[in-house]
């Protein structure tokens, strides 16, 4: 499974990036506001600097929900770097719009999906990732690792070669958790991730492996 952090701090994603396990990001105009990042310019720039840094695949957000505006939009994401990769929403629109950027061989995550019937949408209009949002799923007393097993399963059944990319992530066992259910990639703020090193036995036991080499000493 693969590991995204979900973040617009560059600082947040050198410190995974320099822990060897990140495989790529994903952000948008939220994330980019949390940083001071606004205005159409700014924002390209960001994205270019996030692609840059890290090599596996950046998804970068259109904010259109008009087919046109949506096109217009992925087009100019694309052209940033070529592990851009254009993320749209789960609507109507969102959807004929992937399906024309598959055939143009412009690559797309599908966000915003809460069903399994979107994401075998997503997987027909030929998006590369499709992203369930796990903790909002739960905040409205569903299950959303479950969604990520009932996707994997009719992904398999059918061949579909689209990736679950489990978004809105809560806490380290939500990871352990998408892993289990077949999620092919997670994508994460940076503590959750960071809460996967924890363990309190781990603790005991380096403390007491201390004790003893300094006692050996």
């Amino acid at each position: 499974m693969k590991f995204f952090i979900d973040t617009a701090n560059l600082a947040q994603i050198k410190e995974l990036n320099d822990l060897g396990i990140l495989d790529g990001v994903t952000t948008n105009p939220s994330l980019m506001a949390k940083e001071g990042i606004r205005g159409e310019e700014n924002i390209t720039k960001h994205y270019k600097t996030i692609s840059d840094l890290v090599k596996g695949d950046v998804s970068a957000e259109v904010i259109s929900t008009d087919f046109d505006g949506i096109i217009a939009e992925g087009q100019k994401l694309a052209k940033i770097n070529p592990n851009i990769i254009v993320k749209v929403p789960m609507i109507k629109e969102g959807v004929k719009a992937m399906k024309w950027f598959t055939d143009h061989n412009i690559a797309t995550n599908c966000t915003l999906v809460f069903s399994a019937g979107q994401a075998i949408l997503a997987a027909k209009a030929g998006a590369k990732y499709v992203s369930p949002f796990i903790g909002r799923i739960d905040d409205s007393n569903w299950d959303g690792v479950q969604l990520v097993e009932q996707i994997a399963n009719i992904y398999a059944i059918q061949g579909y070669e689209t990736q679950i990319l489990a978004a809105s992530i809560r806490s380290a066992l939500h990871i352990v958790q998408c892993a289990e259910a077949g999620a092919d990639v997670v994508t994460s703020p940076l503590e959750p991730i960071l809460g996967l090193l924890k363990h309190p036995l781990t603790d005991i036991g380096l403390a007491k492996f201390l004790a003893d080499a300094k006692g050996a000493k």
